[in-house]
Formats: C-alpha cells, structure tokens, sequence
C-alpha cells in the first residue's frame, strides 16, 4: 500500500493512465467505494486493537511481567519487593507464615550467609535442637536478599521473600560500617516499616542469634516495641540501655508504624550512622513520647549474646554473635556454643537444674 498525499490507495485498484486529463481526475464510482471501503475498515482494525490493548491492560495490569514478578513502590525507597514462591505477594507470604495473633518471626539472608556450615545452617539448627523451638520455624520469613539466598532459601521450605533494592548488590559480606552494610541495616528498617502497616506483629531476628528456648513467653505484655540490647542496666525501661537491633519484637500499631518512619527518616539527620546508632539518638526525642510509644529493653538473662552472656542455661532463650566481627569468627563460636547446648540437653535433669555448665564462648570473639 502507498502513501501519497495523506490518502491511502490499493495498486489494485489504481486506475489505468489515459490520455485525457479529464479522465485521471474523476475516476469511476467504483474506484471511490473500493478507496472508502479500505480505508474504514483499517480505521476499524486500527480502533478495534486499541480497545482491546487497553482493556487488557485494566484486567491484568501486571500481565506483560513475569508471574513470580510483583513490585510496589515504597514512598521512603526506591525499591522493589518480590514475593517469595509461586507469585504471591508480601502479604500472603506473611499470612502463610503468621500466628493466630499476625505475629511473624523475620530473618534477613544472602548469599555469603548460605555456605556450607554457614551462619545460616547454625541459626537454622538452632531451631531443631532448642528447647520448644522447633514449631517456630514455619512462623519463620527469610527475607532474602539476591538471587543464590532466594534460591537457597526455597530449597529449605521455609516461608521465602525475595527484597531487592535497586542498584545494590547485598550479596557479599557487608563488613561493619561500610556503604553497603549501612544500606543493607536501613533497606531492613523500611522493610519491617512495611509489614507493621500490613498489619503483622514480628520479632526481627539477626541469622547469628541462637533459638535455645521459646522467647515468647517473656516478652513483655505491655508494650509494642521492646528490643535486646548489648548491655542490660536492670531497669527495662531505663534509656541508657544500650539496644541491638538485631532482636526485637514489635506489635503493629498506629505508633509503632510512625515510629519506624520516624527511625527512617532520621537516617538524613545522622548521616553515615548504622540503625542502632540512630535508634541510640531518637530514643531520647520528644517525638517518642508525643506518639505515646514505650520502649522497652530485653534482659540478657533471657536474651544474652557475646557482649553479656546469659549465666544461667536453665533461663536462656537466645544467645547473640554480638561484640564480634568477620564471619569465620562467628561460625567458630557459635557451632561451639551449640556443642555447649547439646553438653547441657545430655545432662540429667536435676544436674542441669543445680548445677547447670556454663558457656565456653567468647573465644575468636572475645
């Protein structure tokens, strides 16, 4: 077909050229009716494609993505969150995994977390060999953080999310204060910002702490952010604790929603600081109490780690590779502090109520 003048003709029905003028400028009837005839029905077809297009764009506006493909956009990063198994969103993963009450229990994960007799294969054996911890794990997000930690992930049959931030790559250590450390600690905080206004109560927990006993029962019940803390003054609302985020549980609620916001934005004011040191800062602002948001801190003796270990192995819920840096390290002490566990469990009852062992760590920590 050609295009001249703006009009459209078909060749085979182009006129044959004769001698008279008069002729080539009014040509038969029929040469107009084919012309018109064309010309609606490509307008038609041109119409008719449109329409569809945009009708199956408003039925299924994600369908032109891969179906294990969602994204939202979050007001506070430039990020996308993809689901975890078979195409479903952050909401149904946190519903697959949450207790009666929307409580989840959320781990981070990459790739150099998943070697073998990893951080992550203690953290995991940890479960299985606590004292009632072992149904906790299907309670259990692993929000991992590229590709091989998804992967991985899945291939344990746990309750999976892949979380992407654009252009960073979280795959590697994140050594301590480092670029990437600093946005991998405050991706987490935006993230956990999200699953409270989901709805979903969590306990956040770091994958080098230990699950030695059920922590739940001594959580506090009286408020909606309480937090481990690297030293423990004796006063749980005393705010000269010193808070580790790596362990806290915190109940969705209009002031725990605000407060993460808060902890978030607040990374602008105190540049090249980490979560805890800005959690540190805020905990003292106005802004807090104006919310009316208590927080409160985790005592050692339940929730110890490296940096205070928890004495007494009849109390003992968690046990933190805090005070410790590089992961060879970490995974040394913590498969010891698992054999210190197992020493323990093989006690006979009433040795291990009189005369309970203590632990053999910190050493490559210390």
């Amino acid at each position: 077909m050609d295009l001249e003048g703006g009009g459209i003709i078909s060749k085979g029905n182009q006129m044959p050229l004769e001698s008279s003028s008069d002729h080539r400028l009014n040509p038969s009837p029929n040469h107009y009716f084919s012309y018109h005839l064309t010309r609606a029905l490509l307008i038609f077809s041109m119409v008719t494609l449109a329409c569809l297009v945009l009708y199956q764009t408003s039925e299924s506006p994600l369908q032109f993505f891969p179906r294990s493909i969602y994204s939202f956009s979050s007001s506070h990063a430039n990020s996308s969150i993809t689901p975890g198994t078979e195409g479903q969103g952050l909401k149904q993963v946190l519903k697959r995994a949450a207790m009666p009450d929307k409580t989840v229990i959320i781990t981070t994960l990459n790739e150099a977390w998943i070697e073998p007799d990893s951080i992550f294969d203690l953290f995991l054996e940890s479960f299985k060999i606590g004292n009632q911890t072992l149904w906790l794990l299907k309670h259990l997000v692993v929000v991992a953080l590229d590709q091989k930690a998804f992967d991985h992930c899945l291939g344990t049959h746990l309750n999976c999310y892949f979380l992407t931030t654009e252009e960073v790559d979280f795959s590697g250590e994140a050594h301590f204060m480092s670029p990437d450390y600093l946005k991998m600690m405050w991706r987490r905080i935006d993230f956990l910002r999200t699953v409270l206004e989901l709805g979903f109560n969590f306990v956040f927990t770091d994958a080098d702490i230990m699950w030695l006993r059920n922590p739940f029962p001594h959580f506090y019940s009286d408020t909606n952010f309480q937090i481990s803390c690297d030293s423990f003054r004796g006063n749980p609302i005393d705010l000269k604790n010193a808070p580790n985020g790596g362990f806290n549980y915190v109940k969705s609620s209009n002031q725990t929603v605000e407060f993460y916001k808060f902890w978030y934005k607040s990374r602008e004011f105190y540049p090249r600081k980490h979560d805890q040191d800005v959690l540190n800062k805020i905990k003292y602002n106005p802004f807090v109490s104006e919310i009316g948001l208590e927080i409160k801190f985790l005592d050692t003796v339940y929730f110890g780690g490296f940096c205070q270990p928890s004495k007494d192995l009849n109390l003992v819920c968690t046990m933190h590779a805090n005070c410790c840096a590089g992961l060879d390290n970490k995974i040394h002490d913590l498969k010891i502090l698992l054999q210190d566990w197992r020493n323990y469990l093989s006690l006979p009852e009433n040795i291990r109520k009189t005369q309970p062992p203590s632990w053999s760590v910190p050493q490559s920590c210390g």
